[in-house]
């Protein structure tokens, strides 16, 4: 069992404490917007890809920026004392593996949930593809939390961008 699964998912809560900042500022724009009537009328696939675009795409570009940078590491990891490597040699992951390794771990997921609780809120019988759509918005991070516990640890996201994360060096 990887002994740092645990202080990976401390680390991933406290990022998520700073996401929230980030949504609480797109709240307070998107919200006024849609009872102006601006938002409401879009389509389903519109709001998906608006949605994507203010939050999913710059939290990615927000922790691939950290991880790739001088310190490794998103605020959580900082917190935690742990850093993201390149898995080949521990050195410093490039900014395009970073980007990948989040837009796995953050990005596809959350793209996952927001379109399946879209389409939930709009629909009136649950389809083969909403429930499908459904049950990757669960599956899929209940495989990264699993993941974190067999063997080293390392989530098809670490292993698709070359990266393990480790304990910060001193």
């Amino acid at each position: 069992m990887n002994p740092e699964a645990w202080r990976r998912i401390v680390a991933w809560l406290v990022d998520w404490l700073c996401f929230l900042v980030w949504l609480a500022l797109v709240a307070a724009v998107g919200i006024p917007l849609y009872l102006a009537g601006v938002t409401g009328q879009w389509s389903v696939v519109t709001a998906n890809v608006v949605s994507a675009l203010v939050t999913a795409v710059p939290l990615t570009i927000f922790l691939a920026v950290l991880e790739s940078g001088a310190r490794q590491a998103s605020v959580g990891k900082r917190v935690m004392g742990l850093e993201v490597v390149a898995a080949r040699d521990g050195g410093r992951l490039s900014f395009a593996s970073a980007l990948l390794r989040n837009a796995l771990k953050v990005a596809v997921p959350w793209t996952i949930g927001h379109a399946a609780a879209i389409a939930l809120a709009g629909a009136t019988t649950m389809s083969p593809g909403l429930v499908t759509l459904t049950a990757a918005a669960y599956v899929l991070p209940l495989v990264y939390v699993v993941t974190l516990f067999v063997r080293e640890g390392r989530t098809p996201y670490d292993r698709a961008a070359g990266a393990r994360v480790v304990r910060a060096r001193p």
